[in-house]
């Protein structure tokens, strides 16, 4: 399905109104006029602030899908693969929560509907992981005997961590190098790989 370049402004152009002034301050007027399109195209995407909103959500879980597939297929060993795909993650996350602003306390504020739209992003997800998980184990360096349970396992606890990783309480006093040995150890250590 092709997705016309109007509803792609449009979206982003909602997205900095949104970061920049909040969701409940942005009318479907400012997005209008900011995007220097009519209501009436405005609307011919959309039906209501909430839809246009929901679609920023959406465009901006597709990034992030869209750096963990560019990772999940580089050409490096699974173990390094697997750490750059939790810290691209991680990363990312908090890449846009502090590039939208005030958008980041809508976000979490209606969380059973984000977990809704977030559906389709964490099985697609759970698949990049389940994908290197399976390349470690076929290799010998995961030593893994349910790979889907391990990849939703591996998916559910980077979850857990998202809002303490923005944060900085989880290795936000530790220097990178630090941060990563730990990291590593934890999770080559529980795929029965390797440790640094």
């Amino acid at each position: 399905m092709t997705v016309s370049k109007t509803r792609i402004q449009l979206v982003d152009v909602a997205r900095q109104l949104f970061a920049r002034m909040g969701v409940e301050n942005t009318t479907m007027n400012d997005i209008a006029l900011a995007s220097k399109k009519g209501r009436r195209t405005l609307y011919t995407y959309f039906k209501s602030k909430e839809e246009i909103y929901w679609a920023v959500v959406e465009s901006e879980l597709e990034i992030l899908l869209d750096m963990m597939r560019r990772v999940a297929e580089e050409d490096i060993p699974p173990e390094k693969k697997i750490m750059a795909m939790i810290y691209t993650r991680l990363d990312a996350v908090k890449e846009v929560v502090y590039r939208n602003g005030t958008l980041r306390a809508d976000f979490f504020r209606d969380i059973w509907q984000v977990e809704k739209v977030r559906k389709k992003f964490d099985a697609k997800e759970m698949m990049f992981f389940k994908a290197v998980l399976q390349e470690g184990r076929e290799k010998g360096v995961f030593q893994v005997d349910d790979v889907e349970m391990t990849a939703k396992l591996l998916h559910y606890c980077l979850k857990g961590v998202e809002v303490p990783y923005i944060r900085g309480q989880i290795g936000g006093n530790l220097d990178a190098e630090t941060r990563d040995r730990y990291v590593s150890n934890i999770v080559l250590g529980a795929l029965g790989g390797k440790r640094i």
